[in-house]
Formats: structure tokens, sequence, C-alpha cells
């Protein structure tokens, strides 16, 4: 499952991807540092799951907008092994994640599937409303989880929560989860709301590793999700990690990957091209020792990749 030594990397474009962080490949930093990968054996790979049953290596779909693309993406993944796909209304994507649950050759009950509610359609009326909408374009009965996107705009606690705790009541939802939430926004809301508030989903990576939110999460008894997990290619410029991959022969995402299972966090990998997807899934051999991940916790550098205005960080 190695990739080859650097120098003898073949210089591809695949799916018009940088292979080193899936942005275009013509106006990625990386545009020089094409790699291809060796095929990997990905058979009989299973994710480890959450006590709640959520898969924790999933498939991100942001920013994968292309209809037949996304499709076609959300079927590899599922038959290669994957079952956990992670949409939002703002990625303007959910009917096409469904078309590939629908194409790929997995029954849906096997599928753990997450979408999330926008900013702007978080009044009580319109989460109800919105979320049926969502699932009638996944295509599906149900959704696993349903999250608040962001703590923001028409976000009220008790108002917004409500909403979803009837979605919760009525079987349209199986879970609840929050996003972008900082601790004590998290607290308000598990007060605020009748049902279990299952994940908060975050942007956590080796550059943002956030041990204060991890802990408050832990303390709540929920889950951490972490999105653009390898800092939207910023792993790939970090001598620790290049150091960790170099070491085992392996490449810079499955490192830091691996490096959040051992933290307990599910991660969903935005990735479109069948070599990024498996790379990512190959990951799950790979268990570091002690040593290893203290080099990857030494790291300095730190980054948020994802920051509007909104944020409540920024408020």
């Amino acid at each position: 499952m190695a990739l080859t030594p650097l120098d003898e990397r073949t210089r591809v474009k695949a799916d018009g991807e940088c292979s080193r962080c899936n942005h275009n490949a013509l106006s990625c930093s990386h545009q020089n540092g094409y790699m291809s990968f060796e095929d990997v054996d990905t058979a009989g790979l299973e994710s480890p799951r959450t006590t709640d049953g959520m898969p924790m290596l999933g498939l991100g779909t942001w920013e994968n907008t292309d209809p037949e693309q996304c499709s076609e993406s959300v079927r590899t993944a599922l038959e290669m092994g994957y079952r956990h796909i992670d949409t939002a209304q703002a990625y303007d994507n959910e009917a096409a994640v469904g078309d590939g649950i629908e194409r790929a050759d997995v029954d849906r009950d096997d599928v753990f599937l997450a979408t999330k509610i926008w900013i702007s359609n978080l009044a009580y009326d319109d989460v109800i409303h919105t979320a049926h909408e969502s699932i009638e374009r996944l295509g599906v009965e149900y959704v696993d989880l349903l999250y608040v996107h962001w703590p923001a705009r028409t976000y009220d606690p008790e108002e917004t929560l409500s909403a979803f705790s009837e979605l919760y009541d009525s079987g349209l939802i199986n879970a609840i989860g929050v996003s972008n939430f900082l601790p004590e926004q998290l607290e308000t809301a598990l007060e605020a709301c009748e049902a279990p508030i299952v994940a908060n989903q975050v942007e956590l990576h080796p550059l943002l590793p956030q041990p204060e939110l991890r802990e408050a999460c832990k303390r709540h008894g929920v889950e951490v999700v972490a999105y653009s997990p390898l800092a939207r290619g910023g792993v790939f410029d970090q001598p620790e990690i290049n150091s960790v991959a170099d070491k085992h022969g392996i490449s810079e995402p499955q490192v830091s990957l691996a490096w959040l299972r051992e933290k307990g966090v599910t991660a969903i990998p935005k990735a479109t091209g069948e070599d990024h997807i498996r790379d990512n899934w190959a990951s799950l051999e790979l268990e570091l020792p002690p040593e290893d991940i203290e080099t990857i916790d030494g790291i300095d550098a730190r980054e948020r990749v994802v920051d509007p205005d909104f944020g409540p960080w920024n408020q």
C-alpha cells in the first residue's frame, strides 16, 4: 500500500485536481508536485464506529458540485467500503449525493447519511420545511444525522432546536448534530434541545487541534467530527507530518487521518477522484505509535482555513 518514493512519482493530473490537496490543478500552488498513487488493496477494510454507530471515516462532498462527478464519487466511495457520507444544503449537491447512494451496490440502511440546515433556514418553520426538501432531494426516507450548520443568522437555540427535536420525534432524522459550535454554545444547545445532540462538526486537523473544544465535547458525550481534516492541503507543508509519512512510506493525508482517529475524532475528508478516495480509505490500515502522535502534537503552526465573518470565534 505504500507510495512510491517521491523522486519516482509520476507527475500526473487526475480529474483536473492537484493530487495533493484536491484543488484545481491548474491554479493550485502544488501544481509542480503531482504524484500518482499505486493501486491500493483496500478490500476488507472497515471503518471503526463511535458508540452511536457513526463510521469514523467518511466522505465529505463540499465543493463537489458537478452532478455526475459528485454522484460517481459517492458511488465509488460506498462500493469501496465507505459507509458515512456528508453533505449540506449549502453544498448544492444533495440530489447528486442521493443519486450516488441509489447507484451504489450498497443498501441504503447501511449508509450513515448526514446533511446540514443552512443559516438562513434555522427559524422553526424553515427548519421543518427545508429538512423535508433536503430529504426529498436526497431521495431517501430519513437522514441519519441532521446538523445545524452554523450558530449564525436565524439560529436561535430554543426555536431552532425545538424544530430539530420535532424532526427527531417524527423519525425523519435519526440524530441531531451541531456544527462550528464553541464550547459555550454547545452547552446552551444541549440545555435547549429536548433530544440528544450526538455530534459537533468542526474544522480540526494537526494545524488546528482544538483540544479545549474536544475536551468539552467529551465531557458532554458529544462526538467530534472533523471537516477539512487535511487543512486544505496544508498538511503537505508540515515537516513533522512529512517525516512521519516518510517513516511509514505512506501519504500525508493518511498520517493526518490516522492521527485524528487516535484522538477519537471522526473525519470526513473531501475527495472526488478514485485515487484520493482510496488513499484516504487506506489510512484505516495505519495505527500511529505514541512517538508519532507526539511528533504531530508538537507542531507549532496554527491555521484556520474556514473562517467566515459569521463564525462564532469572530463575534
